[in-house]
């Protein structure tokens, strides 16, 4: 591989770093909702796998079945982060997508 090549590789490569590091930040700032018990716990999470809010109907809360409110909300959670996730996952993918480094082809097939 010549010098040229590789001097090629590289900065494609810290573009493509740069570039990552700009997704990931920015999918901070989205956001996901899901939902369990038809509605009655609400989740929203951010690309970050934070949780932003939690809203829970009052119907739902019943201090003789906690159980069942702790498992609403575990449902909820689970599907939040799980949602967000992919939307990172797939902010990702559309970045690296059909992405050419001279020498190795698409790197998007790759970084998957």
């Amino acid at each position: 591989m010549s010098k040229k090549m590789v001097g090629d590789i590289m900065r494609e490569a810290q573009k493509l770093q740069a570039e990552m590091q700009k997704t990931q930040e920015e999918a901070k700032t989205k956001t996901v909702k899901a939902s369990a018990g038809g509605g009655m716990v609400v989740v929203v999470a951010n690309g970050g796998g934070e949780l932003v809010s939690i809203k829970i109907e009052k119907d739902v809360v019943n201090p003789d079945d906690i159980e069942m409110l702790e498992d609403l909300i575990l449902a909820a959670v689970n599907e939040a982060l799980r949602r967000a996730q992919q939307m990172v996952s797939e902010e990702m993918a559309r970045l690296t997508a059909g992405l050419q480094i001279p020498g190795i082809g698409g790197l998007g097939n790759l970084i998957k």
